[in-house]
Formats: structure tokens, sequence, C-alpha cells
């Protein structure tokens, strides 16, 4: 990190940083280990969840517009969560913190069933490479995590500028049987709610489309 980072870091991680036992890895979750959302928060109110926030631009802006709802930012690169904490406390930010972990162990281990009422995940690495598609987050072995944190009704929100990606998280989705489509035809709209970042420019400005996908969790049974 830079200097910039680290002193954030130092300065903010004790209010911003969840802290986790650690499995055999350093962005690891050891299995057993659950937060309690109304004791971490200090209060009960919707949870609203980010997979890979980077520098937290989009999580940031959505906590500051959102005071009643909190938020949790998941992020394994150190960096990116040190800017968030940046931001966040220049903004005078109270109803975020981070986690330093790996999306799959987050949703099976960290946090309880039930608990989240939407999770983000917003221009994912497409691993664009063919023999890295293995890598993609959202493939056959994501939606029944997802189904475990989400509240029932809750809302799972895609976007990637990444046609073959939108294709497959589409494809997988529909094979979910806990989820069911909340738009119609093709795509999704543009979710309203979503700050326009550097990086879906960058995107927008090498001529991919943007496409966003959202579903809703189905009751259980």
């Amino acid at each position: 990190m830079s200097d910039g980072q680290e002193r954030a870091w130092a300065e903010h991680a004790g209010f911003y940083l969840i802290e986790v036992p650690r499995g055999q890895a350093a962005t690891s979750i050891e299995p057993g280990n659950r937060i309690d959302p109304a004791e971490t928060y200090g209060r009960t109110a919707p949870l609203v969840i980010e997979i890979g926030s980077g520098q937290g631009h989009a999580i940031v802006h959505a906590a500051s517009a959102a005071p009643e709802r909190d938020f949790l930012a998941v992020e394994v690169f150190r960096a990116g969560l040190a800017r968030t904490m940046l931001d966040a406390a220049r903004e005078g930010v109270q109803n975020l913190r981070l986690v330093e972990a790996n999306a799959p162990e987050v949703l099976e281990h960290l946090l309880p069933e039930a608990s989240v009422d939407e999770l983000w995940i917003f221009f994912p690495d497409p691993w664009h490479k063919s023999k890295h598609h293995k890598r993609r987050l959202v493939d056959p072995s994501f939606p029944p995590l997802a189904a475990r944190a989400l509240r029932d009704g809750g809302v799972l929100r895609l976007a990637t500028d990444w046609e073959d990606y939108a294709r497959q998280m589409r494809a997988v989705m529909a094979d979910a049987a806990d989820f069911a489509p909340a738009f119609e035809g093709d795509w999704a709209p543009r979710f309203d709610g979503r700050v326009m970042t550097a990086f879906e420019r960058k995107g927008i400005a090498k001529g991919r489309e943007i496409r966003d996908l959202v579903y809703r969790r189905e009751p259980r049974g």
C-alpha cells in the first residue's frame, strides 16, 4: 500500500474493519465464525453487501445516500479497502463496515442465514481468457451461497461489461432454483443506485456494453 493507504488503515481500521479468524489462507475465514449484524452495526437495519468493492466508490456513495441501511464491503485487496476507509471517513459514513476475505467464505461462514437484503456484484473480474473462466465468481457453485445469505425476497444485483460473462451469469442464474428474474427481456435496466465510477466509464469508452441482471430470492420451503 502507499503511505497514505497505510495511514488510512492505521487510523480507520479500528472502526470500519471486521476482524475475522482466519483459516489456512490470509483471506480465508475459519468455519464456525459468524457476525451478528445488529451487534456489528449497533442497530437492526436492512443489510446490503457488495462483493468485490474495489476502491469503494460505489459502496461509499451508496452508504452515504442511504443512512437508514447498513452496508458491508467485501474485498481481498487491502489497498482498495484502505482507500474505502479513507473516503468513508472523509464523508462521515458510519453505516459501513469492511471485511478482507474471499467472497464465498463470507457468504458461507461469516453471515447468518437470511441476514442480507441485497447482494451486489458489480464488474467482477471477468478472467477473460478461456483457460481462466473457471476462476469466475458467478458459476454454478455461487447461487446456493447467495441464497443462503439472502432473506426471502432479497435481491441479487449483477453487472458486467463483458458480454460472455453476462451471458454466463444469466445462464447460471436461469438454473438456480432459489432465484427468479426480477426483470423482463434479455437484460435488466441499469441499477440507478449504482454510481457511475471511472471503472464503468472505462468499459463504455472501450465500446463494451454494460449489462445488468437482477434476481429475487424465492421463499424458503
